[in-house]
């Protein structure tokens, strides 16, 4: 039988396909996975704020993620938003002992600045699910919040990506720089050594589901046999391009571009 690297992203939806799994579904098929995904909560938001939320009930979770397992079993998986406590031990227990590389994106505020989990899920977050993971992916507001620093230099992001790593399990971490001034540098910390991922700081509001997109990319990478330096690095090449060459679509903060790498010079966006 043909291997098809496959990725699965266990996560909340949006209606205008920016974020959650369908930008998921987006960033597998243009990184060269076949994407599937369990709907953890359906949120009506746009590029201007979430509206509301809600939860899938914890049965039919479990019932999609067995579906998945028992099938088309996933090559890599990414979690997006679990908003739940009761959420995140079923997914945790689901994917404990499954030996499949799991990219967190520790979800928690959108863009917009909408909260997207309960408040008591960060701490099974880090007790439960980072122990399982190849990669955590927080930008700065996350990092603080499950490591407890404040951060406002490079020197604060590294020390954070360790204690992911060092103290809460996760194999390795990458701690998003957009949100520092200068160029958009990351902090990857893997294998006990820091690297500087670093692009040109692009000078836009249309970064809706950036956070979203890059996991998804390093799960498709990782699904493909990249080592996660690879899968890192590829991705965050992958989603400079997409804040790069933007759709400028959206009345808020608008969605990044998925398939900005298969643009041509001469391509015009009309």
């Amino acid at each position: 039988m043909r291997r098809v690297p496959s990725a699965l992203s266990i996560a909340g939806t949006d209606p205008t396909g920016g974020a959650g799994i369908h930008a998921d579904l987006k960033t597998f098929q243009e990184c060269k996975a076949y994407g599937m995904a369990v709907v953890t909560s359906v949120v009506a938001q746009n590029t201007k704020g979430v509206q509301d939320v809600w939860h899938v009930p914890l049965e039919m979770v479990e019932k999609q993620m067995k579906a998945v397992l028992e099938d088309i079993r996933p090559n890599a998986v990414k979690t997006g938003m679990i908003a739940t406590p009761e959420m995140i031990e079923k997914v945790a227990d689901l994917l404990d002992g499954e030996d499949i590389p799991l990219v967190i994106d520790p979800v928690m505020v959108a863009t917009s600045g909408d909260s997207l989990i309960e408040q008591e899920s960060t701490s099974l977050m880090k007790n439960r699910l980072m122990p399982l993971a190849h990669v955590v992916t927080p930008n700065i507001a996350e990092a603080e919040t499950l490591t407890g620093l404040s951060i406002k230099t490079q020197e604060e992001a590294e020390q954070a990506a360790k204690m992911l790593v060092d103290e809460m399990g996760a194999s390795a971490a990458v701690v998003k720089g957009g949100h520092f001034t200068g160029d958009a540098t990351d902090i990857l910390y893997v294998d006990r050594q820091i690297d500087y991922l670093t692009a040109p700081r692009t000078d836009t509001n249309h970064t809706h589901g950036t956070g979203c997109s890059l996991s998804a990319s390093i799960a498709a990478y990782l699904a493909r046999g990249n080592t996660i330096k690879e899968a890192v690095t590829n991705s965050k090449t992958f989603i400079s391009q997409a804040i790069h060459d933007t759709l400028g679509i959206g009345k808020g903060n608008g969605p990044v571009n998925h398939w900005a790498s298969r643009l041509k010079k001469d391509d015009i966006l009309v």
